[in-house]
């Protein structure tokens, strides 16, 4: 009973301040290359400035979506307010793959042709144009390892649905969105010292 344009828009308006991202963040470095060898800073900015950019994106999108609510007349309950939390657990996974994904650009310079295929992949692998209830009851766990998938299915549900997201799917893309992070930040920071020299 929810309009298509407006199920889909839903997960499409996270999944592009996701993708935005990458494709931003993960160069970072390597296309600010004067920066990273003349100014001494923490080089971490780099890559994170691209989040913050796509976030300010995402936001002003966010007005489009909230015309299309009034359009359909659709009636927010208090879970919307689940749309912070979910945003939260985005920023962090989209950071931490960010992070990774630039620093690891530096070494090998064809991530950077790889990301627009694995973006694409990635974004079939979640429920953007498909409900979730077309992967069998059986896959679900595994299909739900993909942290991405709790997420969009937790604003559907918070938004159109008018119910609590998936605790158990969204407790899982938070446990993965951390160590992605952490593993992120350590791999970036371990690799920095040699930036200047790769770059």
């Amino acid at each position: 009973g929810i309009p298509y344009p407006l199920f889909s828009y839903t997960a499409v308006l996270p999944w592009t301040f996701f993708s935005t991202s990458l494709a931003m963040g993960i160069p970072s470095l390597v296309n600010n290359m004067n920066l990273v060898t003349k100014v001494r800073m923490p080089r971490e900015i780099l890559p994170m400035a691209t989040v913050l950019a796509s976030l300010v994106d995402f936001s002003i999108a966010s007005l489009v979506f909230v015309g299309m609510v009034l359009f359909y007349r659709v009636n927010l309950h208090w879970t919307a307010l689940w749309v912070l939390p979910l945003l939260g657990i985005q920023i962090i996974l989209t950071t931490g793959v960010v992070l990774l994904g630039s620093a690891l650009n530096v070494l090998y310079r064809d991530i950077r042709f790889v990301v627009p295929l694995a973006t694409q992949l990635w974004m079939y692998a979640s429920p953007i144009i498909y409900p979730v209830d077309l992967i069998p009851e059986r896959l679900r766990l595994f299909y739900f390892t993909n942290p991405m998938a709790g997420l969009l299915e937790g604003y559907r549900a918070a938004i159109l649905r008018a119910e609590t997201p998936d605790l158990a799917a969204l407790g899982l893309s938070l446990v993965i969105s951390i160590v992605v992070l952490v593993t992120g930040y350590r791999t970036f920071k371990r690799l920095e010292p040699s930036f200047a020299d790769l770059i």
